[in-house]
């Protein structure tokens, strides 16, 4: 569970500081209450979710504009067709599949 992470996602205005990772260093300079460990360890999933799932959208991202896209012109001049474009994507999507709990 990375601490930082997890307090820059679910107050990201607050002012802290925190050493190693632990959370009994956690030295909180902000006027809002201190967020527990139990609070803390609770939002941890949530947070492994969404980096994740950004991830995976970087990763498709790249191929899909190394692979997918050229064939996309290819298909718009009519040197490629549309299944080979979409037969693409969907291998894109099989390599770097969303993960149960992440999908959208």
């Amino acid at each position: 569970m990375d601490i930082a992470m997890i307090l820059s996602t679910i107050r990201p205005e607050a002012a802290w500081s925190i050493v190693e990772n632990d959370y009994e260093t956690l030295d909180w300079k902000d006027d809002s209450p201190k967020p527990t460990y139990e609070e803390i360890s609770k939002s941890w999933q949530d947070v492994e979710i969404a980096i994740n799932k950004t991830n995976i959208e970087n990763l498709r991202r790249s191929a899909y504009q190394k692979e997918a896209d050229p064939i996309y012109f290819e298909f718009q001049r009519g040197d490629a067709t549309q299944q080979k474009w979409l037969s693409k994507i969907a291998e894109i999507k099989a390599r770097y599949p969303y993960s149960a709990n992440s999908q959208t």
